[in-house]
């Protein structure tokens, strides 16, 4: 007999772009998948079984998580207006023959669609949202769809602040599902001789930023951090700059460091995967990012290698630095000020500069077990 759909997740995409939403989608997954076994082991009436509709994604993406209790759709067509057809009348037709007991949309621009299909058939629906994207003033049907939903979940309490402001949302319907680091993954360790090599760092005290680097993400603060650099080296000399991401702004930014005569201190590594990110984390002293983050896995990944941590003060990094208990917060375009908490950083005084405590509370509150337990309580809670 086959098993019948107990949820459905719907987004715009999971494998076929590489970012911070992506990501913590992965890891819900992952989460997810954890409680399917623990059910099939513990309490097989326990029903986890779900759909996952993927608007972008096509068919032959790397997905590790397929199988018999998770089945995915590939919906990626051209045009694009297509592919959202082909979601509709796939989604709709999941509905009507499954009945699942809830849909959970996975984007804010695909939320009317799940609203005008969900509502007419009573299927409650929940509305997944992660930063920027819902931070101000959305359109009169999305502000509906998320009015309408039976919950709105959110990775920080910055980015439930914004989104309940900015669209009149009650915030009694907002959950949180912070997002999560994995403590086996990332780890401290010795500076990789083969990075230190690659890209110049003999003796160098090394200040790292992994972020996008596009000319409409520039709140992510790297040129910023370029600024600040004329009086970080005044103290330390021997600091360098690695910034590693891709995107059109580069240019942009290294006429910067050309323009203060910081260029040779400034080492932009480009797109650097996944898997050698760890690497990355330890061949660096701190991980300097003053921007303005809906939350920031980044500070996660850099605190569980032991690495001390500098980011905006008004944004959704408050949660994973525990609003500053683990690490400093300065006003995100502020150089005098990155410059003073780097300076601070470098000296390492400063108990946030034990890497060893720094990942052992850091992983304490956002390890995976953590997310796995909330996830199972906020879908119990549904279900009640």
């Amino acid at each position: 007999m086959d098993k019948v759909t107990k949820r459905v997740f719907v987004f715009l995409e999971i494998f076929s772009q590489e970012g911070g939403i992506q990501s913590y989608i992965k890891d819900i997954f992952e989460a997810y998948r954890v409680l399917i076994s623990k059910a099939e082991v513990n309490n097989p009436e326990d029903n986890y079984t779900a759909e996952v509709f993927l608007l972008r994604d096509e068919h032959g993406a790397e997905n590790y998580f397929e199988s018999e209790n998770f089945k995915f759709h590939y919906l990626k067509t051209l045009p694009p207006w297509l592919g959202r057809l082909r979601l509709a009348i796939a989604l709709l037709n999941c509905l009507l023959t499954q009945r699942p007991a809830h849909v959970y949309c996975g984007h804010i621009n695909l939320a009317s669609l799940v609203q005008k299909l969900c509502q007419p058939l009573g299927i409650p629906y929940t509305v997944l949202t992660y930063g920027k994207e819902v931070w101000e003033p959305l359109s009169p049907k999305k502000q509906q769809a998320l009015a309408q939903a039976a919950a709105i979940w959110t990775i920080s309490r910055y980015s439930q602040d914004r989104l309940c402001a900015a669209n009149k949302i009650n915030p009694q319907k907002v959950r949180m599902l912070p997002c999560v680091v994995d403590g086996n993954k990332f780890t401290p360790g010795e500076k990789p001789y083969n990075l230190i090599a690659k890209y110049n760092l003999a003796d160098a005290k090394v200040l790292m930023t992994v972020a996008r680097l596009w000319s409409g993400d520039i709140y992510k603060g790297v040129d910023v951090t370029i600024r600040a650099l004329p009086k970080i080296l005044a103290v330390f000399p021997e600091v360098k700059y690695l910034a590693i991401g891709r995107g059109d702004d580069r240019p942009r930014l290294a006429q910067l460091a050309r323009d203060l005569d910081v260029a040779e201190k400034v080492v932009f590594a480009g797109f650097v995967p996944k898997e050698e990110l760890v690497a990355h984390y330890r061949v660096a002293d701190a991980y300097i990012m003053p921007s303005q983050e809906g939350f920031g896995i980044v500070y996660l990944e850099a605190m569980a290698c032991g690495k001390p941590v500098l980011s905006g003060d008004a944004d959704g990094s408050a949660d994973p630095l525990q609003n500053g208990c683990l690490g400093w917060r300065v006003p995100h375009r502020d150089a005098e000020a990155v410059a003073a908490a780097t300076i601070e950083i470098l000296k390492g005084k400063d108990r946030r500069c034990d890497g060893e405590w720094l990942r052992e509370q850091t992983l304490a509150k956002f390890g995976k077990e953590a997310l796995q337990k909330r996830l199972q309580d906020l879908l119990e809670k549904e279900q009640s």
